[in-house]
């Protein structure tokens, strides 16, 4: 087998990873962060780019390095731990969050700025025609998918490139002022942003088919794979920079088109009006919606993949109506409150996750592997969800003593401690654990 790949499979490889990690979350998200941060958009676009670009390109690798996804990376853990944890995260970027978000992505900005009065009929009813569509497309996901993602993705690439070139020659405004949460630690509020991406969390779920289309190609060393990898990964790292670049300035310089928008969704359709008129907001909400649709296909059908292996006795047709019922649901809370709902649920499970793809780009390192997982992954569990607990809004003045607990992030230090711990201080494991391992 050849153990080359060709320029154009290199590129086409990282074009699929670009068009991969730019969902719903991606356009909404860097526009309303930016306009929040105002004159400090760009350190707050830097830490933004560190969780939404830098930690799912790591999260890849590390995928890579452990051969599998969430099951194979948390083996160490005792079997229903790892399936636990895995159940959370897909339950995360499926019906709780991700997969309801895309559709209300789609109804804010394909459909909501050409109703002259929206209520919650309107949404009710374009939640089941968005995962009616969605089911019959992830139960017939073939050619058709495969036509809709080749067509449909450079379709959006190429706007959200016309949109960042008009945004930097014309911008509508002179960068405005931040509130006062940004301007005072801008880097760790992009940082958190970030979370809302969720693309570490998809990175731990649909890391393998990455790794398996470079295998389909020819490439079976590991070396090889790490190597296409990453040059994939770099090409997908540089285009997805530019967009939230573009985005987060085009929040900063959006508070006189809209200077107090529910949400980046309602934000960005204003704003494109404002450059392009009412083609430019055609053009956007068929691209967005239709991007948001193909994410939702996705979405559901890993969500029905993976619980068919577990259950490989209950119809997958069954799992994908029952996830796309439950999405349409969950659709009618709303982005804002969708949002709200989620956030306190990522900064509890984003340390969680961290922590594990920490640990299995150190896995052969650590002495004792089995102590080491269950010890730091829980540390960041009990810290996440003091990060968590807050930020839903509760009384947690008595854990103010803990350093960064004030900035969201009272799990870095103490899982840092663990993992140094687990590496330099834990005693080696017995034989026969050794050998198993």
């Amino acid at each position: 087998m050849q153990q080359k790949l060709s320029y154009q499979d290199i590129f086409a490889l990282g074009f699929m990873n670009f068009a991969f990690f730019l969902g719903a979350g991606n356009i909404i998200f860097p526009p309303l962060a930016g306009a929040l941060a105002g004159e400090e958009f760009t350190l707050t676009t830097l830490g933004f780019l560190v969780t939404a670009v830098g930690l799912p390109l790591i999260t890849l690798l590390a995928v890579a390095k452990a051969g599998g996804g969430i099951l194979t990376m948390a083996r160490y853990l005792p079997a229903k731990v790892a399936l636990v944890f895995a159940l959370v995260v897909y339950i995360i970027i499926g019906p709780s969050f991700a997969t309801p978000r895309a559709a209300l992505v789609a109804f804010e900005i394909g459909f909501k700025p050409f109703i002259s009065h929206s209520d919650a009929s309107h949404l009710a009813l374009f939640s089941v025609i968005f995962f009616g569509i969605t089911a019959f497309l992830s139960l017939r996901a073939g050619k058709l998918l495969d036509w809709v993602g080749k067509v449909i993705t450079p379709m959006l690439i190429l706007s959200l490139l016309i949109l960042a070139i008009a945004v930097f020659i014309n911008p509508q405004a002179e960068v405005g002022q931040g509130i006062t949460e940004y301007t005072s630690t801008p880097f760790i509020k992009g940082f958190l942003e970030g979370y809302n991406t969720m693309d570490t969390l998809a990175s731990l779920i649909f890391g393998m088919f990455i790794i398996n289309i470079i295998r389909s190609k020819g490439i079976t060393s590991a070396k090889g794979q790490y190597k296409y990898l990453m040059l994939a990964g770099s090409i997908a790292v540089i285009g997805l920079a530019f967009v939230y670049i573009s985005l987060f300035y085009l929040g900063a310089t959006s508070h006189t088109i809209s200077p107090n928008p529910a949400n980046g969704g309602e934000l960005i359709s204003h704003y494109v009006t404002a450059l392009f008129g009412p083609f430019g907001q055609y053009l956007l909400s068929f691209v967005v919606a239709t991007a948001c649709l193909t994410t939702a296909v996705g979405l559901v059908s890993a969500m029905a993949d993976f619980i068919a292996q577990l259950k490989p006795k209950w119809p997958r047709a069954t799992l994908v109506i029952i996830n796309c019922a439950l999405c349409a649901l969950v659709t009618n809370v709303g982005l804002a409150q969708l949002i709200s709902l989620s956030v306190p649920v990522l900064y509890t499970v984003y340390p969680v996750a961290i922590a594990l793809v920490v640990l299995t780009l150190f896995k052969s390192q650590i002495r004792n592997k089995q102590i080491a997982y269950a010890l730091v992954l829980f540390v960041a569990l009990i810290f996440g969800l003091l990060d968590g607990l807050k930020v839903a809004g509760m009384n947690m003045h008595s854990f103010d003593f803990i350093p960064l607990f004030a900035l969201g992030m009272a799990w870095v230090i103490p899982t840092a401690i663990t993992l140094f711990i687990s590496l330099y201080l834990l005693p080696l494991p017995a034989q026969s654990e050794l050998t198993s391992a």
